[in-house]
């Protein structure tokens, strides 16, 4: 299958865990879909959901620690406008690298002149992009070493943990989450024991084998 391959990286990265406001702030170790969608988005400066394109993603990172950061929080109800500091402990991961393939052109290639800022978690994540590839994406009718990704749970058995996630937002404001389902959170680290059937693909030229996430006739 010919795809698009888009290399990003950053210095740092961190995406928060739903439903936690306060305290610790973990950070999942992959980037969930709702993510990357909004990455796609912002390349191409227009609202892109999961019914617009399907995609897959690789992600990995060199190490993580925790930082004391400091928040502001606003009362809007308040006249006039109130705030507060707080201070809490965050997850960050540091020298991180994010391969994102979609099939739409267009799409891809507006990686190179982003619309808005490219962001890996928080708005100082920065994120760029190394480069955009014209690829062809070897078929798999079952995967065996998948890393760096999610996984909906479905009805395979896997021994990684797992989170429910929104597969994307609304693009109203306030934001509702869309799709929240359950999904494995495969580090890059992750050693698949499992085999997964199904279809997925495979990047002959780095060697990652690629979860095709297609919700595109689900509307």
């Amino acid at each position: 299958m010919k795809a698009y391959r888009i290399h990003m990286t950053s210095w740092t990265a961190s995406f928060r865990y739903p439903n936690l406001i306060s305290g610790y702030q973990p950070s999942l170790v992959v980037p969930p879909l709702s993510t990357i969608y909004g990455l796609i988005s912002a390349a191409v400066g227009d609202y892109i959901c999961a019914h617009d394109v399907a995609v897959g993603s690789v992600f990995k990172f060199s190490c993580q620690t925790v930082e004391l950061e400091t928040i502001y929080q606003f009362n809007r109800k308040s006249s006039p406008l109130s705030s507060k500091s707080n201070v809490i402990w965050r997850q960050i991961l540091f020298d991180n690298s994010l391969w994102l393939y979609i099939k739409n052109e267009q799409m891809a290639k507006s990686f190179l002149t982003p619309r808005f800022q490219l962001l890996l978690g928080r708005s100082n994540d920065l994120a760029s992009v190394a480069s955009v590839d014209e690829i062809v994406l070897e078929t798999l009718s079952e995967m065996t070493g998948l890393r760096g990704t999610v996984v909906p749970m479905e009805k395979v058995p896997m021994s990684a943990p797992i989170q429910a996630l929104p597969i994307g937002f609304t693009d109203e404001i306030p934001r509702r989450s869309i799709g929240t389902r359950p999904f494995f959170l495969l580090e890059f680290d992750y050693e698949q024991p499992e085999v997964i059937p199904g279809k997925g693909f495979y990047d002959t030229e780095i060697g990652y084998q690629i979860y095709w996430h297609d919700y595109t006739e689900q509307q």
